[in-house]
């Protein structure tokens, strides 16, 4: 359905524009940041530790799983396409200088995220069956109180729906297309084995996705860097270069070059936010809720643990993938997507390259599946109640197969809409509740002197 696409397109294009929500994020970023007084920035050695300190928590806190699986499980939702696929994206429609405002908006996405965790451990409640539930609709419920339920409610209702987007069927799409261009696979296997292996995971819960996580995430992560700083290191004479076509393209657009059409500077702002916010979720809502059920008993703790899965999402992982994009040359090559990536690590890598995007996209995928599917029940039994829960796995193991063997134009499209819509309630609540955010911060590092 082509006229469906099409008017899903310019509903996704208005709501990522220039006049709503990539002025808004940038907006709430900065102004969290300035209010922070730039801690996030200041304080990424005091992260480190902290998380380090996170990897078991202490028997009087309250939670369900460590701060360490915490981020663990949030960064296996983030790290995923997104980072592969995403970037190149970013990068055949905005140019080079798309990653430059990709890392502007993951600098203050830093406060953002930051801010974010602090107000799901404040606000987070137990459900009735005993687990700490929390994220954007608790925050809003409890924080800005009764009158604001409608807004809560706007939230867990996109939210819950979104996720079936970027967090299921569009996952599970690039990995069954991966697979059956590299290895001549089916779709539909490759479909059939995912459901039954998330299925596998899911049944358990948050505990058993949080400790899949807290293995695979560190795992794969570091295969991934690893293979990507070796191809810099060997073009290393090349990286000031593409430095610097980064930088100038973001203020200069792109002229046209092999296979690459060119692009303006709005182009570069625009893909560079918008892919760079799909990859790490800055601002969504959604990490916020992985970080509600950590074991901490203090909100702005585990705030800086949340910050990091921005910092090592987009200007990590993110980062190196552009680089060895540039470096290669696979950017003017015309390709888009997983392509343009496979190509950058195949060229890097004498031809194995390719097999390491197939291997990351796959990991990276399957994590963003199980991950998700936690954020869309948690939504979906605030809504309905705890009963949905095994309802909403049940449609989530069937997405899972349906999303492999389907042909995802109009759900890509969907997917940037819904993830529009639930920003939005997120974001306004952020603006409101900040002053809590401020107040606690202050509080923590004045103990602290």
């Amino acid at each position: 359905m082509p006229w469906l696409e099409d008017k899903l397109n310019i509903i996704s294009s208005i709501i990522w524009g220039e006049y709503l929500l990539v002025p808004l994020l940038a907006i709430v970023g900065v102004y969290l940041t300035i209010g922070l007084r730039a801690m996030p920035w200041q304080k990424l050695p005091l992260a480190f530790q902290t998380l380090w300190r996170g990897r078991t928590a202490t028997p009087q806190s309250k939670g369900d799983i460590s701060p360490f699986r915490a981020l663990m499980t949030a960064l296996s939702a983030t790290i995923g396409t997104g980072n592969i696929a995403g970037v190149a994206t970013a990068i055949y429609f905005g140019g080079p200088g798309a990653i430059f405002w990709m890392w502007t908006i993951a600098l203050f996405g830093m406060a953002t995220k930051y801010a974010e965790a602090v107000l799901a451990v404040s606000y987070r409640e137990t459900d009735a069956l005993g687990n700490y539930v929390g994220g954007p609709m608790y925050y809003i419920r409890n924080g800005l109180g009764e009158g604001w339920r409608w807004l809560a409610a706007s939230f867990a209702f996109f939210a819950m729906i979104a996720a079936f987007g970027i967090g299921n069927m569009v996952q599970s799409n690039s990995v069954a297309d991966e697979i059956q261009s590299s290895f001549n696979i089916p779709a539909w296997q490759s479909g059939f084995v995912m459901a039954i292996l998330a299925a596998l995971v899911i049944i358990g819960g948050v505990k058993r996705i949080a400790q899949v996580a807290a293995k695979l995430v560190p795992f794969m992560a570091v295969i991934y860097v690893v293979a990507a700083m070796v191809i810099i290191f060997l073009n290393i004479e090349k990286l000031p270069a593409a430095f610097l076509l980064i930088i100038n393209s973001a203020f200069t657009g792109t002229a046209a070059s092999g296979g690459f059409l060119g692009a303006t500077i709005w182009m570069a702002v625009r893909w560079g936010f918008a892919r760079g916010i799909f990859s790490n979720e800055s601002g969504l809502g959604s990490a916020p809720i992985a970080h509600a059920a950590a074991q901490t008993n203090d909100p702005v703790k585990q705030g800086l643990i949340a910050m990091l899965g921005t910092f090592i999402d987009t200007l990590i992982v993110c980062s190196l993938t552009a680089f060895v994009i540039i470096i290669t040359g696979a950017w003017t090559s015309g390709l888009q997507g997983a392509p343009m990536s496979a190509l950058a690590f195949s060229t890097g890598l004498n031809g194995y390259g390719g097999y390491i995007v197939s291997f990351g996209l796959v990991l990276f995928a399957f994590t963003t599946i199980i991950a998700w599917s936690y954020y869309g029940e948690r939504c979906a039994s605030y809504l309905f109640g705890i009963k949905i829960i095994i309802y909403y796995r049940i449609v989530w193991i069937i997405a899972i197969f349906t999303g492999a063997v389907t042909k995802l134009e109009i759900v890509w499209a969907f997917a940037d809409i819904l993830n529009g819509l639930m920003a939005l309630p997120n974001l306004i609540a952020l603006l409101l509740l900040s002053p809590i955010v401020f107040s606690k911060t202050r509080q923590y590092f004045n103990k602290k002197i």
